[in-house]
């Protein structure tokens, strides 16, 4: 028993030797709103795996929890002044006061944002921050460019009435494709409805968009969704759901499934500012860190969540400190800042896996689209602000400056590749739109094993009616 003490403590001891600060984080982009007061402590990028084995994992299981030791323990020492000072409460000892001194509501300053990057695409001097190769950084920047061109693209063709529904990144792309390059595969994703870029650089190929966003036969969802409800078994990207929030508590549990399994993995889950006004974001972040979940949650705090501003969703500071009430490790983060946003993520990774534990991420950025399609944000918000962020704050311009400062980049392989990637949406349109729709009989599939009575009944009465109305109905829905 000692000696096995004595191999737990050594691992706990070398696990924290391997663990180091990120250093001083360095001034805010929202400088003239957001103060500094906050440190935020990473693992070492050179930190190594100590392995599977029992000992590891005691060490990656042990509690963070407080402490409290059991009243009869204290029995015989219930008469010391100490007594007087101390509650042995369940969940660990509370101190008394003669003061009444009530917890402030806010605290004076605003929690720091860690950059790495300036407005110019330029390294921050004394920036702590996990370095890329040039061949990341350019795929990095070329998968950013390729979503916004897909955006565009999409969007003009919703507007042209050949998609019914769209919903664009412009303005967040740094955060859709930097978080991704900092993940693995093997980590389970679970989106809002605004991250396809992290399908994107998972694989998920140009036509496999089209194809979803046309509802064609070759869609996943056999036509069953909306446009842009992604989703990919073998890209573990689990399919978009309108309603919002409910995919937090179920990146959770997933989460606590990979724990059970010890997989070198986690789980992911993005949401707005928005949704942190939900139920499901405080259930699951509470459920997280008392099961010490390995998963990142991922808040866009883009401004607005639709028409509602950040100014009538909060009254603490961001989302950022809600982590901390519920006992989960936070870090602002600039949105715009591909290289910031790639760092932080690949630290939380290392951490949700090596300690098991639930870390949140508030990425500070800006919507500038509209919500949606069936959105025009001009009602509710000035242009003007709209175009600074586009002009002044725009993540793909800054990190181009940055790769071609390196020279990785140059204006003619801008042009080129911003040529061919159109070339091949515009292709990848064409195509989507030519292919038959998926069968009317996939309406009543991949529910029951057995369709009920009802359901059969129903499919009978569907088919008939369409044959009677041929002419109201799309000729390429085959029946």
């Amino acid at each position: 028993m000692a000696l096995c003490m004595r191999k737990s403590l050594n691992l706990i001891n070398l696990l924290k030797s391997k663990i180091g600060l990120l250093g001083t984080i360095n001034p805010s982009p929202w400088a003239s709103t957001l103060s500094h007061h906050h440190e935020f402590p990473v693992p070492s990028p050179t930190i190594q795996n100590l392995g599977n084995s029992d000992a590891d994992w005691i060490v990656k299981a042990s509690s963070r929890r407080f402490k409290w030791t059991k009243a009869e323990k204290q029995l015989s020492s219930r008469n010391d002044d100490d007594d007087n000072k101390v509650l042995d409460f369940p969940g660990g000892k509370v101190g008394f006061t003669p003061e009444m001194r009530f917890i402030s509501e806010s605290p004076e300053e605003r929690t720091r944002c860690y950059r790495v990057l300036d407005e110019e695409g330029q390294l921050i001097i004394g920036s702590n921050f996990v370095q890329v190769s040039k061949e990341l950084a350019v795929k990095m920047y070329t998968d950013m460019v390729t979503l916004q061109t897909m955006d565009t693209i999409f969007y003009e063709a919703q507007r042209q009435g050949r998609i019914s529904f769209y919903l664009t990144t412009i303005g967040e792309e740094a955060i859709n494709i930097a978080t991704a390059a900092a993940l693995s595969i093997d980590d389970h994703v679970f989106p809002q409805y605004r991250e396809p870029g992290v399908l994107l650089w998972r694989g998920f190929t140009l036509q496999e968009f089209a194809n979803q966003c046309f509802g064609n036969k070759f869609d996943y969802g056999k036509g069953r969704q909306m446009p842009i409800h992604y989703g990919s078994n073998k890209h573990n990207y689990f399919t978009v759901s309108s309603t919002i929030a409910t995919q937090i508590p179920h990146a959770v549990g997933a989460a606590y499934s990979l724990k059970m399994d010890r997989k070198e993995a986690c789980a992911v889950t993005y949401f707005g500012d928005g949704g942190t006004s939900e139920g499901d974001f405080h259930a699951a972040l509470n459920f997280a860190a008392v099961m010490e979940a390995p998963v990142i949650f991922i808040c866009r705090n883009n401004g607005w969540a639709i028409s509602t501003p950040t100014s009538d969703q909060f009254r603490s500071d961001g989302a950022v400190v809600r982590g901390q009430a519920y006992g989960v490790r936070s870090i602002r983060v600039d949105g715009n800042d591909a290289l910031a946003i790639y760092s932080a993520v690949h630290a939380a990774r290392e951490m949700a896996i090596s300690e098991l534990r639930p870390i949140l991420i508030e990425a500070l950025t800006y919507r500038v689209g509209h919500h949606s399609t069936s959105d025009d944000s001009t009602k509710y918000r000035p242009i003007d602000e709209i175009e600074w962020w586009k002009l002044a704050r725009d993540p793909v311009t800054r990190f181009r400056k940055w790769i071609e400062s390196k020279g990785w980049w140059s204006g003619e392989a801008e042009s080129e590749f911003r040529s061919s990637v159109r070339t091949q949406l515009l292709h990848a349109i064409q195509v989507a739109e030519k292919l038959e729709k998926p069968p009317v009989a996939d309406i009543f599939t991949d529910v029951y094993d057995v369709p009920p009575s009802n359901l059969q009944e129903q499919e009978k009465l569907l088919k008939e009616t369409i044959k009677r109305h041929l002419q109201d109905y799309p000729s390429d829905v085959p029946s």
